[in-house]
């Protein structure tokens, strides 16, 4: 019931929707200040352990391979678990696996803590790989049909400031107390989120006992728990043969060689070819993250609000083959500029550019796959990942032998071909064996 505190002001509830939003925000934050966190710390690890740069570099490329090729047994655990149980189960595993990056120096050296901590990053990443799948499964479940766009939107800028705040705040707790307890400190909150999410969340609205009926009534149909409850074969299957999906996953693979581009190298590039310092350097190489921010929260809000007045099969199109051709120029631009300050911006905007797509690629896999969301999202997240792997050492051969420039054409191309293939993704037509009301 609203709180009526005089005859003209009435207080609506906070919706629960909402604190299960913010809750999912602070699951993908953390995880980024983990994954984030062995980097910032692996001088200390190579200088107390005798490892090498080599074998820092295997261990994070372990993390890197388990995080990408589990993303759909993840998923699929998720289905099976329900969104409560797997985000608390992956949460403790998560922190397990940094605790024993942090004490194996204690008693192990040399090529046993090489492999320790292979292991572990190999746990931390099959633990991560699926949280963003499962956090869009219960998105799909928590808000109304067709408005998924806008907290996938908003997840994006959650977790891009994240990604901004990780390393410095990473750095902060290394120079304080050390780099074993900068691994273990960011545990600590990570199991007071896991064990208020298991008291707190439930898999469905319904489920929730402060969930009101009006909210319930707002979500509409579809948000039952006595939905199917269990993933099978066959559902798995009709995911990976579901053509708009696989092209989703495509254009993502594409989508995200530029945003890896971008986030990986735009620091090197900017003191490297723009002769930056190293402190203005860092501090620049921060804005594209800011745009990127923006950009995720427009893309969502704008996505929802264009296919309820065009409908899904051009909703979904319509940024992507925008905004996508204009990353491509800008990048284009920011490396034939003669101002290092413009190239900044046009990176920032690319940047932008890129992330207002983040809502429409997920959302149109979650109108088509609804309640196998956790399993579609994971493929199109799988190839997301995919772009990561290819894109990290093109651009280090191309910037190293042929120069910037060729480098930053190289994501203008894959942005392109993103685009394309949105031409053929029709979110209108449902997962085979889904029944659903019309859509447009």
């Amino acid at each position: 019931m609203p709180v009526k505190l005089c005859a003209t002001v009435t207080l609506r509830p906070i919706r629960v929707r909402w604190i299960i939003f913010a809750l999912l925000v602070g699951f993908g934050f953390l995880a980024y200040v983990q994954r984030t966190g062995i980097t910032v710390v692996s001088k200390g690890m190579m200088s107390d352990g005798g490892l090498t740069q080599i074998q820092i570099g295997w261990a994070l490329t372990s993390f890197l391979v388990s995080y990408t090729i589990l993303q759909l047994p993840g998923s699929v655990f998720g289905e099976w678990a329900g969104a409560r149980r797997t985000l608390t189960v992956i949460t403790l595993l998560a922190v397990v696996a940094t605790l024993a990056i942090a004490v194996t120096p204690l008693v192990l050296r040399g090529s046993a803590l090489f492999f320790a901590l292979l292991g572990s990053c190999l746990l931390l990443g099959a633990a991560q790989s699926p949280i963003f799948p499962v956090v869009s499964g219960v998105i799909e479940v928590w808000f109304p049909t067709g408005r998924w766009g806008t907290p996938q939107g908003l997840l994006t800028a959650g977790v891009q400031l994240g990604s901004a705040a990780a390393a410095p705040l990473t750095a902060w707790l290394l120079q304080t107390v050390g780099w074993k307890l900068a691994l273990i400190f960011p545990g600590l909150p990570a199991l007071l989120l896991a064990g208020y999410w298991f008291w707190y969340g439930r898999d469905f609205p319904a489920q929730h006992s402060s969930v009101s009926a009006l909210e319930l009534a707002e979500l509409g149909t579809g948000h039952s728990p006595e939905r199917q409850p269990q993933v099978t074969l066959n559902d798995v299957l009709r995911v990976l043969r579901n053509r708009s999906i696989l092209l989703l996953s495509i254009s993502y693979l594409c989508m995200n060689y530029v945003f890896y581009l971008i986030g990986f190298w735009c620091f090197l590039y900017l003191v490297e070819q723009r002769h930056f310092s190293i402190l203005e350097g860092g501090w620049l190489a921060s804005l594209p993250y800011a745009g990127a921010a923006v950009g995720g929260v427009i893309g969502g809000i704008v996505c929802d609000r264009l296919c309820a007045a065009w409908g899904v099969r051009l909703g979904f199109r319509a940024i992507p083959l925008v905004a996508l051709p204009i990353a491509g120029l800008l990048l284009f631009l920011a490396v034939n500029s003669s101002n290092g300050y413009e190239a900044v911006a046009a990176l920032s905007f690319a940047f932008a550019s890129i992330e207002l797509t983040e809502g429409p690629f997920l959302a149109a896999a979650t109108t088509i796959a609804r309640q196998h969301t956790m399993a579609a999202t994971a493929v199109v997240n799988t190839g997301g990942n995919c772009g990561g792997i290819i894109a990290t050492p093109i651009v280090a051969a191309l910037s190293a032998h042929a120069g910037w420039t060729t480098a930053f054409v190289t994501g203008s191309a894959f942005a392109l071909v993103s685009a394309f293939l949105w031409l053929f993704v029709d979110a209108s037509q449902p997962l085979g064996g889904l029944v659903r009301g019309p859509n447009r």
